[in-house]
């Protein structure tokens, strides 16, 4: 059932402020605005493969080096405060330690039967003290799942599992947007401990599983951020609203596949848009605050909430998508109103990733017309976010309040923009009128859809999903 409503009256108690939701029909594709000039690049533009079949440096200053396979599939990059080495997440086999010496060597230190039981790991983070969360999802039959997280204390041979929270099962749509939970990351201070469960459904729309679960949009345990205790054990999260208020971080994300907080203890994501070219987002994610979906994609309203709603005539829509093969778009009158006011995303002001189509189906690019755009070029699916610190040099730290950020792109997977992503783009993130801007630039590019990123010191390290999950090293000089 729809529970959009009574999420969002939960959620905006605890908000201190929302921003104007942007309900109406014909809202232009990116910001009416002309953007701020954007910074100059403090390195100089290269195109440079230093290793065949790996990734092409687009800055100089930046050095490359193979460290190791991980392992095909592997999903997930971690940095133990303990031991400060770097682990990775293989859903099919477990956490390995990854030597950097040369050569690389990648160690099981956790088998995945050993950290959850019937189960499939989907994220990990390290809290403060060292303790290692791991979350997973637990099929309940063939139309029902659960997330499920473990905890693992170290100890002398890697860690100690014990359970530290169950969800109450939900129904799955049996389609490719089942985003499951997956992000998981733990606050500076170790109280918290932050997970995102991504949508059911690719816009909002019915997903009935065949005729399992008629009617059937998001539920309460979709689409949005939790934040659990992290002294907790055993901790069981039902399948209704009020039930889950105390746990509700933030609502109306589609899959934040990927939480990590700044150093100045504000927390991150990126978003995923549906099959249609809207924008993918970057989102400051603040506790009480919904961020538009299925209502908003970026800054611009999904039309199928309309009355009168026409697929035939919507230029963003592309035959290679699956919700557009599957006629997930189409007139839709009993599709729920909008809850109240949304928080916008980062706003990109370019030069890089800033790709739109507008209303009539052209491909622009919002940065070369001088418009910014709420965040980044269709389909792009923003991940592997790693905050800079001192340790960088001096042109690539965040001065001031300004943060600096890397991100990567796991890639577009359709569609026919030009921009398709599997890049490393920095971000110059500078708040302003209760928002970030970003000045965007893309530093490599032609990684194997890389999926997460850890930094240490001024060494960037990067997890590729495809070919043998490789981990290269980039040094910043």
């Amino acid at each position: 059932m729809l529970t959009y409503q009574r999420r969002f009256i939960a959620l905006a108690a605890t908000a201190c402020t929302l921003l104007a939701a942007a309900c109406g029909p014909g809202v232009p594709a990116p910001s009416a605005s002309s953007a701020p000039a954007a910074a100059q690049p403090a390195r100089t533009s290269i195109e440079h493969q230093p290793i065949a079949g790996g990734p092409v440096l687009l800055r100089s200053g930046i050095s490359l080096r193979k460290v190791v396979d991980a392992g095909a599939g592997s999903i997930r990059l971690a940095r133990s405060p303990l031991d400060g080495a770097l682990y990775a997440l293989n859903p099919a086999s477990g956490v390995y330690k990854i030597s950097l010496a040369q050569p690389g060597a990648a160690t099981l230190v956790a088998r995945a039967s050993t950290i959850v039981t019937d189960a499939l790991p989907a994220g990990m983070a390290f809290g403060p003290d060292g303790t290692l969360f791991v979350v997973a999802n637990r099929a309940a039959g063939a139309t029902r799942t659960r997330g499920v997280i473990s905890k693992g204390t170290p100890a002398a041979e890697g860690f100690s599992w014990q359970n530290f929270a169950t969800t109450a099962t939900y129904p799955l749509s049996n389609t490719p947007f089942d985003h499951l939970f997956n992000g998981i990351a733990v606050g500076p201070d170790g109280a918290y401990v932050f997970v995102n469960s991504g949508s059911r459904t690719d816009h909002g729309e019915v997903e009935a599983n065949g005729a399992a679960y008629p009617d059937t949009r998001e539920v309460p345990l979709t689409s949005a951020i939790f934040r659990l205790p992290a002294d907790a054990a055993n901790l069981q999260l039902p399948a209704d609203a009020a039930g889950l208020q105390p746990y509700l971080f933030a609502d109306g994300t589609r899959n934040a596949y990927d939480l990590e907080f700044a150093p100045n203890g504000e927390l991150f994501a990126g978003d995923n848009g549906p099959d249609a070219d809207y924008p993918d987002e970057l989102n400051w994610l603040r506790a009480g605050m919904h961020y538009g979906f299925p209502w908003r994609f970026g800054t611009q309203d999904n039309p199928q909430q309309f009355a009168g709603y026409d697929p035939s005539s919507d230029r963003r829509l592309h035959s290679d998508f699956t919700a557009v093969k599957n006629g997930a778009y189409h007139n839709d009158p009993s599709f729920p109103r909008p809850p109240g006011a949304f928080a916008d995303p980062v706003v990109n002001r370019g030069p890089a990733a800033a790709q739109y189509r507008d209303d009539t189906g052209q491909a622009r690019d919002a940065a070369a017309e001088g418009r910014t755009l709420s965040t980044f070029t269709p389909h792009r699916s923003p991940l592997g976010l790693a905050f800079a610190g001192p340790a960088m040099p001096a042109d690539l730290r965040g001065q001031g309040e300004q943060l600096s950020l890397f991100m990567l792109s796991w890639g577009a997977a359709g569609g026919t923009l030009t921009d398709v992503g599997k890049d490393l783009l920095h971000l110059r993130l500078t708040k302003q009128a209760g928002n970030y801007q970003a000045t965007v630039e893309q530093f490599a590019r032609d990684f194997k859809n890389p999926i997460d990123a850890v930094l240490i010191g001024n060494r960037l390290y990067v997890l590729e999903y495809g070919g043998e999950s490789t981990i290269w090293e980039l040094t910043f000089e």
